[in-house]
């Protein structure tokens, strides 16, 4: 058998490591940063505890990678659903569709951990502080106003309106998260009825 070139060993670290960031992000949004322990992330990823330190030397360093990447994703997302063709309330709709889709789930309940668990790394309170609800708030900010100069959206103060919306979105994907046997997220409609214009 030959042996692995350069790029063949590069790709199976690289799949290595989302295995691992996979695995932890599930046990993360479980049981916060103080329950994990290294090796609940190695036993969910199916590896050596050993083997999980040679991609990240703690659970901070891990915890702090994943919050980084998600809460860049959800400004990326936020940004896309703005150049979308259709009328302001066709990409609220959209971005509502997009928050509340299930897969986002364990991201929420990361992010959540992260904005209030114990134990949080300094570097993720500075990514809290960085990515915070007024920056979404203001990415939100002249989408809210169109769709209120088209009368689409509700009158009133659109950062009250996005940041009550956004306040909502989060506490469902939290709910949905634990897995509760009679809860069910409500349907976009349901929930885009707070800031329709009446």
């Amino acid at each position: 058998m030959a042996p692995l070139n350069d790029e063949q060993l590069h790709q199976i670290r690289d799949e290595r490591r989302e295995q691992i960031m996979g695995a932890a992000l599930k046990v993360f949004a479980r049981r916060g940063i103080v329950g994990t322990k290294m090796s609940m992330i190695a036993a969910e990823a199916g590896i050596s505890h050993g083997l999980l330190y040679h991609y990240f030397k703690s659970k901070e360093e891990l915890f702090t990678t994943l919050v980084r990447g998600a809460m860049i994703a959800s400004q990326e997302g936020m940004r896309t659903v703005l150049d979308l063709p259709g009328s302001p309330m066709d990409k609220i709709r959209a971005l509502t569709h997009e928050i509340l889709d299930e897969s986002g789930a364990p991201y929420f309940l990361l992010i959540h951990q992260a904005r209030t668990s114990d134990g949080v790394p300094d570097e993720v309170k500075q990514l809290m502080k960085q990515y915070s609800m007024a920056l979404f708030v203001s990415l939100l900010r002249p989408l809210f106003v169109e769709g209120q100069q088209a009368g689409e959206i509700a009158e009133g103060s659109p950062d009250e309106l996005i940041s009550s919306y956004l306040s909502v979105l989060s506490g469902l994907m939290v709910l949905n998260a634990q897995e509760i046997d009679d809860y069910r997220i409500p349907s976009v409609d349901m929930v885009l009825r707070m800031i329709a214009a009446r």
